[in-house]
């Protein structure tokens, strides 16, 4: 029945996301106060990533460094990009089950991409994460200039598969709306409930959703009919 997987990145092949201190530190980094940054960060995060602050990490980070007043020199940019690389890197490990997941999807002949509300980060490490060659579309909501439910992120997702959405199914959390977004489009969506999310970051969750869920990455190998690989 299915031919491809689309995966959401935070919150579904990572454990539920925990903002830590690194984001306070960005901003001392900065000259900024912490608390005001982080408000910040929360309040333009469907904008940066619609690719509303461009895809330049440096003059995104003055960009929202000048909205409150603050106008960081070169040196601090530099040092800050690579905090704030870090800092998402830190705040969602990947699960246990995703890369096994993946091995075993890419060995029974199913495409696998990523479809992820982002800014200018996962573009920059996903590439060069352990996820490297275990998936073979992604599709970054920063590039495509539309966040999801945008019928953009999924249509974009099965043309780079070279599959039809009706032979696609779509894991993720919830967040963004991308569960119902998904399905208006014709994919199969189902819903991660792992132990770990509930009170995660997000944003825009998906309300009283009543469609099929899973407690554990693996249960998707179940749903394509892929057999879990022996290590």
């Amino acid at each position: 029945m299915f031919r491809a997987v689309c995966f959401d990145y935070f919150n579904t092949c990572t454990t539920a996301v925990r903002r830590g201190e690194e984001h306070r530190r960005t901003a001392e980094v900065l000259g900024v106060d912490p608390d005001e940054w982080i408000a910040l960060l929360d309040r333009t995060f469907e904008q940066r990533a619609a690719g509303g602050y461009g895809s330049d990490s440096m003059t995104g980070l003055w960009q929202l460094c000048k909205e409150i007043g603050v106008e960081p020199t070169e040196t601090q940019l530099c040092h800050a990009v690579g905090l704030r690389l870090a800092a998402l890197q830190s705040d969602a490990p990947l699960r246990p089950a995703t890369i096994p997941v993946l091995r075993a999807l890419r060995s029974a002949g199913l495409g696998v991409a990523i479809v992820s509300d982002c800014w200018f980060e996962l573009p920059h490490f996903l590439p060069r994460s352990r996820l490297a060659g275990l998936f073979d579309a992604a599709v970054y909501s920063s590039e495509i200039g539309h966040t999801k439910p945008h019928p953009a992120m999924y249509r974009t997702a099965c043309a780079l598969l070279g599959v039809e959405p009706a032979g696609c199914l779509y894991v993720g959390d919830g967040g963004s709306l991308e569960l119902t977004g998904a399905g208006a489009c014709g994919l199969t969506a189902v819903r991660l409930v792992a132990d770990d999310l509930g009170d995660h970051l997000t944003y825009n969750d998906e309300p009283g959703w009543s469609g099929p869920c899973i407690e554990n990455l693996a249960e998707v190998l179940d749903l394509v009919g892929a057999p879990m690989l022996v290590a």
